[in-house]
């Protein structure tokens, strides 16, 4: 049997470049080699590309070749230098493992469409509008789904603490994985935080904060629809929910468990599924999302933010939450690489 030439690009110039990292470490341990063909592209925090045998911990000190994604639909794929001369590598489909910054904003999508080489996840429209959480609220609020209530900040602008609902959250508004974020209680804090934000993103969000739990819910496209994983509500011992922050998060959040299934009512479930729905489609996602929300004491959902190349880590929330709703890894991958070479993305 012929396998299926894909191509993996993990690492990044990012912030999230160690959070990639480990996905592309679990999906390599989760793939059936029987069927697909892995080239494994690492990109490192300086830019530079390298094709790997492996996304293992030496790949970044120098393992494997420089490496480029062609333009050119003609090679549809890698050029690959090799003793001095370029090689050409043909590639069927590529599964870009990269979070946030560069990977999940449109940036990587708009090279992928020009090389004309079918990719898993969101296009560039979609990524882009998904990965400014401002224009998630501005979309989102028009298509009738409750967001927190915002204000957003531009370059060097000061706004005025007079008019803000404390607490509120600041945080990049193009940014994942809650670096730079910080929860304000009140105005003198906020200086702080607005410079902590800043050192991601020149746009920054300040939101009101939602009282009520965190809900996560995956999302899987499928030919015949979409599918929801088991839901899964964060609960928190203190402080606010913060991710990929710990020197060991395989270990464990610091402040944070997941409860898998959400122990939330039918009734509560079914609208969080249906919101997450909703905002799938009115932001045009395709292949796989990640939607977060909140679920309020009188029974509203409100959305927090849209992840569009969720962490595929041992640790990571979508994978656990589609494994429990009966999709474990290996087979989410082979799901997101059929439906991208031979189902319509929705």
């Amino acid at each position: 049997m012929t396998r299926v030439r894909v191509g993996f690009l993990f690492g990044g110039a990012g912030e999230e470049h160690p959070v990639s990292v480990r996905s592309a470490r679990e999906v390599a341990r989760s793939l059936d080699t029987a069927r697909y063909e892995p080239f494994w592209i690492g990109i490192t925090t300086d830019g530079e590309w390298r094709l790997c045998d492996s996304p293992d911990a030496d790949w970044a000190a120098g393992a494997g070749r420089p490496a480029v994604l062609s333009p050119d639909r003609s090679v549809h794929g890698l050029l690959v230098l090799d003793n001095g001369r370029y090689e050409t590598v043909r590639l069927d489909v590529v599964f870009p493992v990269l979070h946030g910054r560069l990977g999940e904003d449109g940036a990587i999508q708009g090279l992928l469409e020009l090389a004309g080489i079918p990719y898993v996840g969101c296009d560039i429209p979609s990524s882009a509008v998904c990965m400014d959480k401002a224009l998630t609220y501005t979309v989102c609020r028009a298509a009738g789904i409750a967001t927190p209530n915002y204000w957003i900040v531009e370059g060097m602008d000061k706004p005025d603490p007079s008019e803000l609902a404390y607490p509120v959250f600041v945080k990049p508004a193009r940014s994942g994985s809650s670096f730079g974020v910080s929860k304000v209680a009140e105005a003198e804090e906020l200086p702080g935080a607005l410079a902590a934000a800043r050192r991601f993103d020149t746009k920054v969000l300040i939101e009101e904060a939602v009282a009520g739990s965190e809900i996560g819910c995956a999302i899987l496209a499928e030919r015949f629809g979409l599918v929801a994983g088991e839901l899964d509500r964060v609960a928190l011992s203190h402080g606010f929910f913060r991710i990929h922050h710990e020197e060991s998060p395989e270990s464990g959040s610091k402040n944070a468990t997941f409860i898998v299934p959400a122990d939330i009512t039918e009734e509560s479930r079914r609208l969080v599924e249906y919101t997450a729905n909703a905002v799938y489609r009115a932001l045009g996602c395709k292949g796989l999302a990640r939607v977060d929300m909140f679920l309020t004491d009188d029974g509203r959902v409100v959305l927090n933010e849209v992840n569009t190349l969720p962490g595929l880590t041992s640790y990571s929330r979508y994978p656990r939450m589609m494994a429990a709703a009966g999709v474990p890894l290996p087979d989410l991958i082979d799901r997101l690489v059929s439906l991208t070479l031979y189902g319509k993305k929705r």
